[in-house]
């Protein structure tokens, strides 16, 4: 093991459990978060991850942004999506020459990340394990689910096998993989369907079951997954999304997806996603913009039609603004005319 400290940036939800988890196999590790209370309780009690997964206490460093000090060779940027352009620039100049960003994120924030410190510099990775940031100190490990890592080229370099050997602390069947971006853009697939839950006051899995809105859900998997195939991506599946039923609309094929990932979200403690949190407790602004914005970006730059994703972002602002209050009736807005 390096005697070299694994920077974790954000403790949250994903960053809180990586963190927990490496520093309790033995290696050295310190956080940065931005709220003070969650700083000073993972340094003194220390950080509670609990949940059916696991439940444990781990004491660990931690700094706010403004007392951190030093260089880091192994940074693992775990903030929100649309916190990552703001969180690199505080974050940079702790990078220690010739070191990487891990970007442990929703998202595709790798292109965010390349775009300021180099692709050279940065590590592709992919998290659908849930969690939730519950109060200072506190962390719900809700479900494993799949983790894989990879250099954006592809290559099978050194420091993947590292960061797949860390990550395997976490999920002992997480992936290296020569194809991040194909589980990149999967998760995309997936998370816009996730970000379609939210609208409602319902389960993930209570709101994928709906037969009544399965027209919804199957078009924003389709101009997901049909951008993806524009930008010459082949998108993976996992905890049963399917990328290729979306792509090709097949209303059988997705339906039993959808079944899948039904099931499978009956089976988390994680019962709603974290964007339905930030909205429904946390009354915060949501990544929508950094991501599913960004797909509508894409869309209308590739003469794409995205209607459904545009729909929903705005919904999703409408409800951030107290224009709308989440209900399944939203979803009635998404589908097709």
């Amino acid at each position: 093991m390096s005697d070299t400290p694994i920077l974790i940036w954000g403790a949250g939800a994903i960053g809180g459990i990586l963190g927990a988890y490496f520093a309790r196999a033995g290696h050295a590790v310190h956080m940065v978060d931005v709220v003070e209370e969650h700083v000073e309780a993972m340094r003194t009690t220390g950080l509670r991850i609990e949940g059916p997964v696991e439940e444990f206490t781990q004491v660990l460093p931690a700094s706010t942004p403004g007392e951190l000090t030093g260089q880091y060779e192994r940074i693992y940027l775990c903030v929100k999506a649309h916190h990552t352009a703001a969180a690199l620039e505080m974050l940079v100049p702790h990078l220690a020459p010739g070191g990487y960003v891990v970007s442990a994120q929703n998202g595709l924030n790798e292109k965010v990340i390349a775009a300021r410190i180099g692709a050279e510099n940065t590590v592709g990775c992919f998290v659908n394990y849930g969690a939730d940031w519950l109060e200072a100190g506190r962390i719900l490990f809700g479900n494993r689910a799949a983790v894989a890592v990879g250099e954006l080229d592809g290559s099978m370099s050194d420091r993947v096998a590292e960061v797949h050997a860390l990550l395997k602390l976490v999920e002992p069947d997480a992936v290296a993989t020569d194809n991040i971006w194909g589980y990149l853009w999967g998760k995309m697939g997936y998370g816009s369907l996730l970000f379609c839950t939210a609208l409602t006051p319902d389960s993930m899995s209570d709101a994928m079951a709906r037969p009544e809105h399965r027209a919804a859900y199957r078009a924003l998997g389709h101009e997901v997954m049909t951008l993806a195939a524009h930008e010459g991506v082949t998108p993976l599946g996992f905890n049963g999304f399917d990328p290729a039923a979306f792509l090709a609309n097949d209303t059988a094929a997705i339906d039993v997806a959808m079944d899948k990932m039904v099931a499978h979200n009956r089976e988390t403690a994680k019962t709603h996603s974290g964007i339905w949190r930030d909205l429904a407790v946390r009354k915060r602004k949501t990544e929508v913009d950094a991501q599913i914005g960004v797909m509508v970006d894409l869309g209308r730059a590739a003469g794409i039609p995205v209607p459904t994703l545009a729909r929903m972002v705005d919904l999703i602002h409408d409800i951030e603004d107290g224009k709308r209050e989440q209900s399944a009736d939203l979803v009635n807005l998404l589908l097709p005319a």
